[in-house]
């Protein structure tokens, strides 16, 4: 008779992970490494999971990808389409300063996701940098439709090329959430954290003053950002 053999013992239990976990590890392996170079295996590594589990919800990288912009960028494009309505009589730079406001409430909390997209626009394969165009094109369509308002108002010096506006205005103040709190104390030397509030304040009043009929006319109050 043979003897009985030892019952068979499995191995411990995968840890399961829910869709947003996994879209955090992969928002910090995508940022890292980039989308192309970066792994299912790192990105499960990250999220401290088996590689398998992440097929159960994503078929793949790019689907992570996307889901991450599904993530951040239409509550962005809801806000600016109501400061972007026509129907919003405000003065321009006020309204200009609703779009600051929108995307430092939707973005400023999130340098990852940043660095994130601002990786894939540069270095990103064509079927991304399509994606992202798709995605953030609709924000920047919307920052467009308020300053040829304001220039069909006469606030707005004509001649001005809207594209251009939208993006010295976004992109500097995107510089101004990534760049600041470093370059303050590593490159001029300040001691304290440099308050990003009075920053986006300053720079708005510096950009008005480039594109206004007037430039000579003072840029209206500026209310807080809403939280």
């Amino acid at each position: 008779m043979s003897p009985a053999m030892p019952p068979r013992t499995r191995g411990p239990k995968p840890h399961k992970v829910e869709a947003d976990q996994l879209l955090d590890a992969a928002q910090v392996v995508f940022a890292r490494e980039g989308l192309r170079p970066a792994s299912l295996r790192a990105i499960a590594r990250e999220a401290g999971c088996d590689p398998a589990l992440i097929y159960y919800h994503f078929d793949s990288k790019e689907a992570m990808f996307t889901a991450l912009l599904d993530r951040r960028v239409p509550p962005l494009v809801e806000a600016l389409k109501r400061i972007a309505d026509p129907a919003d009589l405000r003065a321009t730079p006020l309204r200009l300063w609703s779009v600051m406001g929108a995307f430092h409430r939707h973005l400023s909390h999130d340098p990852g996701f940043r660095s994130l997209v601002r990786g894939e626009i540069v270095r990103g394969a064509e079927g991304i940098q399509a994606r992202i165009q798709t995605y953030l094109g609709g924000a920047a369509q919307q920052v467009r439709g308020v300053l040829e308002q304001g220039i069909a108002r006469g606030e707005v010096r004509p001649g001005l090329p809207p594209f251009l506006a939208t993006f010295f205005l976004v992109r500097l103040h995107l510089e101004i959430l990534d760049l600041l709190p470093v370059v303050a104390p590593q490159i001029l030397g300040l001691e304290e954290r440099p308050d990003l509030a009075t920053a986006e304040r300053t720079w708005l009043q510096l950009y008005w003053r480039g594109i206004a009929t007037d430039p000579a006319a003072p840029c209206p109050p500026l209310p807080a950002f809403d939280a």
